[in-house]
């Protein structure tokens, strides 16, 4: 399904960074994509259920959550952090502040399981190389 990506911070990111990035409490909190419930009953998924987010900028799966900030469907929403970082553009277009919100996006169920931030971060190194 084609949807419009947000992102930005939440009460519960930055509580749970305040923790430490490598926390179970921030994965739960940062991990994850809110959808509309309209959205979720198109996709079949629930709540807790997985769903990968792709982007032209890359893809990564994540946890699926009923929003109570999103009021009409079509939009995701996905708070700041490394997960976000997969599917968005590393590039500033001379702005200093990359794209953050509005980006066209798809999403979909998924059985693959979300990765944790050291496989993230393990991921990307690989592909450096």
């Amino acid at each position: 399904m084609e949807v419009t990506l947000l992102t930005g911070r939440t009460v519960d990111q930055g509580t749970e960074k305040e923790a430490g990035k490598l926390s179970a409490g921030y994965m739960e909190n940062v991990a994850v994509c809110e959808l509309h419930s309209d959205d979720m009953k198109r996709l079949g998924v629930k709540d807790g259920g997985n769903v990968k987010v792709t982007t032209q900028f890359g893809s990564i799966v994540l946890k699926a959550k009923k929003s109570r900030r999103l009021k009409t469907p079509g939009a995701i929403f996905v708070p700041y952090g490394p997960w976000a970082n997969q599917v968005l553009a590393s590039s500033t277009g001379g702005t200093g502040m990359p794209s953050l919100k509005g980006v066209k996006a798809t999403v979909e169920p998924s059985n693959l399981k979300v990765l944790s931030i050291q496989e993230l971060l393990s991921n990307m190194q690989e592909k450096a190389r």
